[in-house]
């Protein structure tokens, strides 16, 4: 079902703050910037090796980045994980009785298909499923 972890998601305040910490003390570099309008953020990959470090920034003030920063502050919010075929896990955690918040994928950065599981299911994480063609 999961065939690695795709990527870590960090809610930062400010992507240029945090960029300067990963690229100049990690020595990861951004690949690309991103903003994904439907979700009020906007996204910055890192790579490392097989997955990535994504930065994500609100877009708005009531976006769940800025609230997730104003509730628990920087940190990490998200890991996500990659699957083959989303709509088919998606199916079988439903039918296991997974509390989904997508029901559906949706596309997200980088043209991804992706999906969450509500932290309530997984003992306090949010989960991300992710799909690459």
């Amino acid at each position: 079902m999961i065939s690695k972890i795709d990527h870590i998601g960090v809610a930062v305040k400010s992507i240029e703050e945090a960029r300067k910490f990963w690229e100049e003390t990690m020595g990861l570099k951004v690949t690309g910037i991103e903003e994904v309008a439907e979700q009020k953020v906007k996204t910055a990959f890192l790579p490392l090796g097989e997955s990535e470090v994504e930065l994500l920034e609100s877009t708005d003030p009531n976006g769940a980045i800025a609230k997730f920063i104003e509730k628990k502050g920087e940190g990490i919010q998200h890991v996500a994980f990659r699957v083959e075929n989303i709509e088919e896990v998606l199916a079988k955690l439903k039918a296991q009785g997974v509390r989904l918040i997508d029901e559906k994928p949706r596309i997200g950065a980088g043209g991804a298909k992706i999906a969450f599981l509500h932290p309530k299911a997984t003992f306090g994480t949010l989960v991300e499923l992710c799909q690459r063609d």
